[in-house]
């Protein structure tokens, strides 16, 4: 058995535990939409996984309390975007409490199911909801992949250390 170093330096669980070594996790950027009472609504987002191929599910978590989640939990469809790391911006502008998210410069258009679809992105898709698990202060969406387009050029947008980054060799 080999020592792990810093054992001796270990923290109890708290929140800022784990946002501390989730700094250190580089995540993959995506957007999700969805078309609220009020209008579109959008939230940038770490958490998407892949969870099955048969049938196509992804899932994400969101805050409860986030704006986005009064709609979200009461859509049948999200936009599922992934960023690529020409689009630091728009990921910025997500993930912003109070930004006009869907005012110029950001390029969108309706899309199937009435779904907000950004322009430019890597790959997007558009799911059908059909779960909504509580976690805690989060919800994690469970959502079938209904369609989608994977053609988008350029290298994606990660999370890392809280700063958007691009991917290196």
């Amino acid at each position: 058995m080999t020592a792990t170093p810093g054992v001796g330096t270990h923290q109890l669980a708290s929140p800022e535990l784990l946002r501390s070594v989730f700094r250190r996790h580089a995540a993959g950027v995506a957007v999700i939409t969805a078309q609220g009472g009020g209008g579109p609504v959008g939230f940038t987002a770490t958490s998407l996984t892949s969870v099955s191929a048969e049938p196509p599910i992804v899932s994400f978590g969101v805050g409860s309390g986030a704006s986005s989640w009064p709609a979200i939990s009461e859509s049948d469809h999200v936009g599922v975007h992934i960023l690529g790391e020409h689009q630091r911006e728009l990921a910025a502008t997500f993930a912003r409490s109070g930004a006009d998210r869907f005012g110029a410069p950001t390029r969108w258009r309706a899309g199937p199911e009435r779904v907000p679809v950004l322009d430019d992105v890597l790959a997007w898709l558009v799911c059908r909801i059909v779960a909504r698990v509580p976690a805690g202060d989060h919800r994690i969406v469970l959502a079938e992949v209904v369609l989608g387009d994977p053609s988008g050029d350029g290298r994606p947008l990660l999370y890392h250390q809280g700063r958007f980054n691009g991917l290196r060799d």
